[in-house]
């Protein structure tokens, strides 16, 4: 049986981060993180678009974004870490309803966020695109909207998560951190603080606690366990009727070869960024979304649907053909043409684990057990803060200090005393 001061369950981008910054934090513990897969950020992190976006319809998420933003671009360009970032931006394409509502978010939020508007004509022109669907009944059956403006945020644009994940994970090995690949946890460990030597305990009457997790390969003791499994986590949780308010919805990516010219055109639309390629774009609603891939000459399209969508956990969740045939392709030819005819030429499936509460993480202890998940679908983006929080909850600071020296108090992440605003911008 192994003892740690900390054993830290998943090694995805969330659970990599905050074990790199308990580990920094305090050098002369002993972190274990394991992860059921035989490598790091295998699961869904490898699984995301690896987007990212300084902008939130909260203050707590674009806090948590904007200082983890900001420390990828610190690692990328000052540390020359090349981490596949490119400043390609985000497009919300936009009906009259949602752009009202749209300019409330960023007057809300401002000087932090700069963004330029389109107008229909422009976007028309640019992109060659479909913006205004008089007489077509296929739509309006549809209920698709007319492109009223289109909204350009130019802090935002795409990463590869492998590399981060790698950054990550080199960095806490370096610090003495261990990592075991290939363990499955089967349960958490409960025991009572003191012990009394009784078949069957601990009983209700009994002061207990989280003592570590019992595995496949074993049983691992730690004076503190950490909860960064994911979607994983409310499995776990449940068992000992501990609620987190994180549940697992499928989510699902089409790639899309840029094969014809009008695609190449489109992929290498100019005038947006100095990458030279069409950004991020998200359609009126429903709101699916494309996301270019410059160097290879794809594009991923997707779309994050809710009802009657279930929250279901899938150990391989597999794309439905159907959900682009019929759905995403149906919606993406009607903005854009030059879609007309295309079919993926691969495809794959995730999950998010989403906080049915607010949208926000949730970043909270209890009985020696932290928990550290609920990104709701942007965990890359929020994941270096995340990190630095949970290092902070581990520590006992009331107060986390994230990338720009910002400060961020612990409990507004927790679930006693919350304080963060419902998130409205999730794709």
């Amino acid at each position: 049986m192994s003892e740690y001061d900390v054993v830290i369950v998943g090694a995805g981008i969330i659970g990599l981060s905050t074990a790199y910054y308990i580990k920094k934090k305090n050098p002369k513990d002993r972190v274990l993180v394991i992860d059921k897969l035989n490598a790091a950020g295998q699961a869904n992190t490898a699984k995301s678009a690896s987007a990212f976006r300084c902008l939130f319809s909260s203050q707590t998420n674009y806090i948590l974004t904007d200082s983890s933003v900001e420390f990828y671009r610190h690692l990328n360009d000052d540390l020359s870490l090349d981490l596949g970032l490119l400043w390609i931006g985000y497009l919300w394409l936009l009906d009259e309803e949602s752009y009202k509502e749209s300019v409330s978010i960023l007057k809300s939020l401002g000087r932090n966020i700069s963004y330029r508007v389109y107008e229909s004509d422009e976007l028309a022109e640019k992109l060659h695109m479909r913006t205004i669907f008089k007489n077509d009944e296929e739509a309006e059956l549809m209920g698709l909207k007319d492109v009223c403006k289109g909204v350009f945020i130019p802090k935002a644009g795409v990463i590869d998560a492998d590399s981060l994940v790698n950054f990550y994970e080199e960095s806490f090995l370096r610090l003495g951190g261990e990592i075991r690949y290939g363990v499955n946890v089967e349960k958490l460990l409960v025991e009572p603080y003191e012990p009394l030597g009784i078949p069957g305990e601990p009983y209700f009457w009994q002061d207990s606690r989280v003592a570590g997790v019992k595995t496949d390969k074993g049983v691992i003791k730690a004076k503190k366990t950490v909860l960064a499994a994911g979607v994983w986590i409310s499995q776990l949780l449940d068992a000992l009727g501990v609620e987190c308010y994180i549940k697992p919805k499928k989510r699902q990516l089409f790639v899309i070869n840029a094969d014809t010219p009008d695609l190449k055109k489109l992929l290498a639309s100019k005038g947006f960024n100095n990458v030279g390629c069409i950004p991020f774009t998200i359609l009126p609603k429903p709101d699916v979304y494309i996301r270019p891939f410059p160097d290879q000459g794809v594009f991923w399209a997707g779309y994050a649907d809710e009802f009657p969508r279930a929250f279901k956990l899938e150990e391989n969740p597999q794309p439905e053909k159907n959900f682009y045939q019929y759905g995403i392709y149906q919606v993406l030819v009607k903005y854009f043409p030059q879609f007309k005819d295309r079919r993926p030429s691969s495809a794959f499936a995730g999950l998010y684990g989403i906080n049915t509460l607010d949208g926000q993480p949730v970043i909270f202890e209890e009985k020696d057990l932290i928990v550290v998940g609920g990104a709701s679908g942007s965990g890359v983006m929020k994941a270096d803060s995340m990190g630095r929080i949970a290092a902070a909850l581990y520590n006992g600071e009331e107060y986390a200090v994230l990338y720009g020296d910002k400060k961020f108090k612990v409990s507004d992440l927790g679930l006693k005393n919350r304080r963060v605003e419902r998130e409205k911008l999730i794709i």
